[in-house]
């Protein structure tokens, strides 16, 4: 099978692909994105720590010296807000935010919201049974995280409806190469969203709470502050990165556990640590498939030099079933324990929210164990079309 992310079937499985490509070499050319391919867990864990790459290149080239075209002015509200997030910023600004946002997104808030995550994960799983079934996605995977980070925010209840659909159009932005219908749809969520948390952060300095964007307001170090649109930018980053890989990593795992049942067998039985076999579903059919870098400074990857100016995609996916780095890599063993996935990136850009995802996936799993132990697959999911962000349009299921 060829490297084809716009195709059906290997959005399906593209697994058997990246075999062939790990096996070709450690970098290759791919010309519909124009990108350099990296599939090797080695290569992609070592780029992700060079700094000779990065998330952005404006903060020391203009588009022009960069060889690149500045992006269309109709796209200028999703590039704002994308732009201020430490996602897509690099050093000294990306320390900066990272080191206020961290002020207030502390392991104690982590902690403190715990017994919330848990209580709320054993009532959408006692609703799903209640109804003998239904839509997993819909009824646990999805309300669960965006709930956790709305409370986690301050959104209130009556507030939450437009977060998801917000989030799923910027987040179209990040697939290769959006149509114009795509990035309208991220534009037009950019603005109403931003819109929003303007209106709540303002309410915040006047009446600050216990929420995550009062201790954002809040957050000060050296006379400095997060101004207003980093602020904004942060709260949707927390929202979309901190939601969106947990639903797919909900729904998948659990497609993947359904179609192992000797492996769900014996986490049903208790043989299997639910945080052990946690990490392994999130190696074995990773949510984010690829993660793009520029190259700022020329570099070679085994004797191919990647000029300045060079996109780079690092196939997560393939890295997490490499053999170098993984025993038997096509095998789910939920009791693995060595298991260097990268799931959640690595570096200075590792994800800040990873241990949030894994309370919050912990904690579905371990109530849908509890509660619905006959939990069984009604009909075979469809995949959506995306490949870069990796998810089921649904998970009928019957408890």
């Amino acid at each position: 099978m060829d490297f084809d992310p716009w195709s059906p079937a290997f959005v399906a499985d593209p697994y058997p692909a990246y075999a062939e490509l790990r096996a070709r070499g450690r970098v290759h050319w791919f010309e519909p994105a124009r990108q350099f391919l990296v599939p090797r867990h080695a290569d992609v864990s070592a780029l992700l720590r060079d700094r000779r790459l990065g998330r952005t290149y404006r903060h020391r080239f203009t588009h022009e010296e960069f060889g690149r075209t500045p992006p269309p002015a109709a796209h200028e509200p999703f590039r704002v807000l994308n732009d201020h997030g430490m996602l897509d910023l690099e050093p000294p600004d990306h320390t900066r935010i990272r080191r206020l946002v961290s002020k207030a997104f502390t392991p104690r808030t982590v902690e403190r919201l715990k017994p919330y995550v848990h209580r709320l994960a054993g009532e959408l799983v006692d609703s799903l049974v209640a109804e003998g079934g239904g839509d997993l996605l819909t009824a646990v995977a999805e309300p669960l995280p965006v709930a956790v980070i709305a409370e986690m925010l301050g959104i209130p209840e009556s507030d939450r409806a437009p977060l998801r659909p917000w989030s799923a159009d910027i987040c179209g932005m990040y697939e290769l190469n959006p149509d114009e219908e795509t990035a309208a749809r991220a534009v037009r969520a950019s603005l109403e969203f931003s819109a929003y948390l303007r209106e709540l952060i303002a309410e915040r300095r006047g009446s600050p709470g216990e929420d995550l964007i009062s201790a954002l307001i809040g957050a000060y170090e050296e006379g400095d502050r997060l101004s207003e649109q980093e602020m904004i930018s942060t709260c949707v980053l927390l929202l979309n990165a901190g939601h969106e890989a947990t639903v797919n990593s909900t729904v998948g795992g659990w497609w993947t556990l359904f179609r192992h049942p000797e492996q769900l067998a014996a986490l049903r039985a208790g043989r299997v640590e639910v945080s052990t076999a946690v990490e392994e579903l999130l190696r074995y059919d990773t949510p984010l498939q690829m993660f793009e870098r520029w190259v700022l400074d020329d570099i070679e990857i085994d004797g191919t030099t990647v000029p300045r100016g060079s996109e780079i995609a690092l196939l997560f996916g393939s890295a997490n079933r490499d053999a170098d780095a993984f025993d038997r890599p096509d095998t789910l063993d939920l009791s693995r324990r060595d298991n260097p996935h990268i799931s959640f990136s690595a570096g200075i850009h590792y994800c800040i929210g990873a241990p949030l995802a894994r309370i919050e996936l912990a904690a579905s799993m371990e109530a849908l164990l509890e509660r619905a132990p006959a939990l069984r697959l009604v009909k075979e999911p469809e995949r959506k079309p995306n490949f870069v962000i990796r998810g089921l349009e649904s998970l009928l299921v019957e408890a």
